[in-house]
């Protein structure tokens, strides 16, 4: 999965550069290029990424189930 996520951010930054390059060119694809690599990054790299991080952690002390008020913890003492 690693090698994945480098190779779409390879993929990314090359969509974003060519369209950064383009631009300075004065082209007219160069807004779509930039666009379908932002698009990647916010759809498809970050999900993953953050996919891949949390990946077989506990994530049960996080929920709101576990969080106690004020008042619940005052009954307990």
């Amino acid at each position: 999965m690693k090698i994945a996520l480098k190779l779409i951010l390879l993929i990314v930054v090359g969509l974003i550069g060519t369209g950064l390059y383009m631009q300075s060119k004065q082209a007219e694809k160069a807004e779509f290029f930039i666009g379908i690599g932002v698009l990647v990054l916010a759809f498809v790299l970050l999900p993953l990424f953050i996919y891949t991080g949390y990946k077989g952690k506990d994530l049960t002390r996080y929920s709101f189930k576990n969080m106690q008020g004020p008042e619940d913890k005052n009954e307990e003492s």
